[in-house]
């Protein structure tokens, strides 16, 4: 299912500009870094893959406004 919703420009601008707030970046970071080196407590895992989820959604979301946009990924 295929729609097409109307914006302002501004709005789709911001969707371009939205990134994780940069502690939840520094926290995906450490979490990453602890697993690599097998370190993760369960409930660390649980945490890592709901960073990892919303990071790839917002990276989806990012990507599709830079399309509408005609801009590429900075």
């Amino acid at each position: 299912m295929s729609s097409t919703v109307d914006a302002p420009l501004e709005w789709v601008e911001a969707v371009c500009d939205l990134r994780l707030p940069s502690n939840t970046d520094r926290r995906l970071q450490e979490l990453m870094d602890r697993n690599n080196e097998g370190l993760l407590t369960e409930a660390e895992q649980a945490d890592l893959e709901a960073l990892v989820e919303l990071s790839e959604r917002l990276s989806l979301v990012r990507a599709e406004a830079l399309h509408l946009l005609g801009r590429k990924p900075e």
